[in-house]
C-alpha cells in the first residue's frame, strides 16, 4: 500500500512553497546561532566565549527557530497540501503573519532585546519586541490551523494510503488547535503576581506538552510517506494506520480535563501533563515504528532518488528512538534532559528534511544533489547521536543544564570528556545541518547559476 498525497497545482502549491521557504530560512538562522552555542559550551574553546548572557540569548533564538518555527512552518507545508481551495486568502495572511513574527524574533536580540528566560518548550526574551514577534507568529499559526480545519478535503469512502495520511494531518491540526487553546487558558488563569521565568514556565507548560503531540503526528505522517517513496512495503493497512493516528490524538483530549480539574499553579497540573506526554506520546509512535522496522528489515536496498529518503527515515527513527529511551534515564535537572529532547526533536527534524528532498522537485524546483542528499541525514544524525551521547555521559556525572562557561563546573576528566564529545558531535551535526540548507539552496536557485547537472 502506498502512503502518499497528491501534490496540488496553483495557489495551494505556492502557499506550501512559502511555508517551506520560511522553515528553511528559520533553520539557517538557527544554525548560525547553534555554532555559537556549541562553542560556548565546549571545553577550552568556551574560554573565548565568556558572555553567559549572550549564550542564553542565542539559546532562546536557536530553540524557537529550530523547533517552534521550523516544525510549525513544515506543518504549514503539509496542511496547505492537504486542503481544498477554500479560504486561500486566510492562508496567505497566516503565512505573512508568521513571516513577520519570525523576522521580529530573529532580529530582536540585535535591537536591544535581552533578559533570556529559559522556560520549557518556548523560551523567551523578556522584551516587548521579542514578545510582539512571538505573538505575531502565534496569530499566523492560529489562522493556519483554523484554515487547515476549515478546508479539509474528504478522507474518502475507500480507505487508501492517502486517506490515512489525510487523517493523520487532520489529527495534527486538531492537536495544534488544542495547544493554542491551552496557551490561551493558561494566559487567563496564571496569577498576575508571578513574574519572570515562573510566569512563562506555567504559561507554556500545558500547551507546550500538547505541541509535542503535534510534532510527533507530523513526523509519523512523514515516516509513512518516506517509507512508500523509498520503496519500503509495509504490512500495515490504511485502516490500521488511521487507528494508530487516532491513538496519537486521543491522549490530547485529556488536556481540558486537566485544566478543569486543577489550577495551572498546582503540582497536579504539572505532573499530569508530564505523565500525559510520557505515556501518551508513544501510543501511535510505538506501533507505527514496529511496522516500519519490519518493513525496513524486509526491504531491498534503496536505489537512485530513493536513497536520501531511506537515509532520512532510518536516521530519524534512530534519533527519535534514542530520545525516547533516554527519557527514562532522567533524574534531576542535569544535561540528560536536553539529551532526551535533542534526540526526539532531531528525529522529527530528520523526517521533515527527508520529506523536503521528496517535495522539492514536486514544487517545481530541481532534483537535489543525490550524492550529498544521501550522506546528509547520516552526517547530521550521526553528529547529533554523538552530541546526545556526550550529554548523557555528562548528565551521569552531574553537569547541569542551561549553563555555560565556568558554571558547568567541568572539574573532572569524565565531565570534560562527556562535554567534549557533546561539542564534537554538535559541530558535526551543525555541518550536516548547513549541508541540508546547501542542498536545498542548490535545488531552489535558478539552474543557470550552476554548472553542475541537475
Amino acid at each position: 500500500m502506498e502512503f502518499s498525497l497528491p501534490i496540488p497545482d496553483g495557489a495551494r502549491r505556492n502557499l506550501a512553497r512559502g511555508w517551506l521557504l520560511l522553515g528553511l530560512v528559520s533553520l539557517l538562522v538557527s544554525g548560525i546561532f547553534s555554532v555559537l552555542l556549541v562553542l560556548a559550551r565546549t571545553p577550552y574553546v568556551q574560554n573565548f566565549f565568556p558572555w553567559t548572557d549572550f549564550f542564553h540569548t542565542a539559546l532562546v533564538v536557536h530553540v524557537d527557530l529550530s523547533v517552534l518555527v521550523w516544525f510549525l512552518a513544515f506543518g504549514g507545508v503539509l496542511w496547505s497540501l492537504n486542503s481544498t481551495p477554500r479560504f486561500l486568502s486566510a492562508g496567505r495572511l497566516a503565512l505573512l503573519l508568521a513571516i513577520l513574527g519570525t523576522l521580529v524574533m530573529a532580529t530582536a536580540p540585535f535591537l536591544g532585546a535581552g533578559e533570556a528566560l529559559m522556560s520549557n518548550y518556548i523560551p523567551v526574551l523578556q522584551h516587548p519586541l521579542f514578545l510582539a514577534g512571538l505573538l505575531l507568529f502565534t496569530g499566523g499559526i492560529g489562522l493556519l490551523v483554523l484554515r487547515a480545519m476549515g478546508a479539509i478535503p474528504p478522507v474518502g469512502q475507500w480507505m487508501q494510503g492517502a486517506a490515512a495520511l489525510r487523517f493523520g494531518l487532520n489529527t495534527a491540526a486538531v492537536s495544534a488547535m488544542l495547544a493554542l487553546m491551552a496557551f490561551g487558558w493558561s494566559y487567563f488563569t496564571v496569577p498576575d503576581i508571578l513574574r519572570g521565568k515562573p510566569y512563562y514556565e506555567l504559561l507554556f507548560w500545558g500547551g507546550g506538552h500538547v505541541l509535542q503531540f503535534t510534532y510527533t503526528l507530523l513526523m509519523l505522517v512523514s515516516w509513512l510517506w518516506l517509507a512508500s517513496a523509498s520503496n519500503v512495503r509495509l504490512a500495515l493497512s490504511p485502516r490500521v494506520a488511521l487507528v494508530f493516528f487516532g491513538f496519537g490524538l486521543a491522549a490530547v483530549f485529556i488536556t481540558p480535563i486537566i485544566y478543569y480539574s486543577y489550577p495551572v499553579t498546582s503540582v497536579e497540573h504539572i505532573k499530569l501533563f508530564t505523565w500525559l506526554m510520557q505515556y501518551g506520546g508513544s501510543l501511535a509512535a510505538l506501533p507505527l515504528s514496529l511496522a516500519l522496522l519490519h518493513g525496513l528489515w524486509r526491504a531491498e536496498r534503496a536505489q537512485g532518488d530513493a536513497q536520501p529518503l531511506r537515509a532520512a527515515l532510518i536516521a530519524s527513527m534512530v534519533l527519535f528512538g534514542a530520545g525516547g529511551v533516554i527519557g527514562f534515564l532522567i533524574t534531576g535537572t542535569n544535561v540528560t534532559i536536553p539529551a532526551h529532547y535533542h534526540g526526539s526533536i532531531v528525529g522529527v527534524t530528520l523526517a521533515l528534511m527527508g520529506l523536503t528532498y521528496y517535495l522539492l522537485p514536486h514544487f517545481g524546483y530541481r532534483r537535489p544533489d543525490m550524492k550529498l542528499a544521501r550522506l546528509q541525514p547520516y552526517f547530521y544524525g550521526g553528529g547529533q547521536l554523538l552530541h546526545v551521547l556526550g550529554l548523557v555521559i555528562s548528565g551521569g556525572y552531574g553537569v547541569q543544564r542551561k549553563v555555560a562557561g565556568a558554571a558547568q563546573e567541568l572539574d573532572t576528566v569524565e565531565r570534560v570528556a562527556g562535554m567534549g564529545l557533546m561539542g564534537l558531535g554538535g559541530m558535526i551535526s551543525i555541518i550536516g545541518g548547513f549541508l541540508f540548507i546547501y542542498v536545498c539552496y542548490r535545488a531552489m536557485w535558478p539552474k543557470q547559476s550552476f554548472s553542475a547537472k541537475p
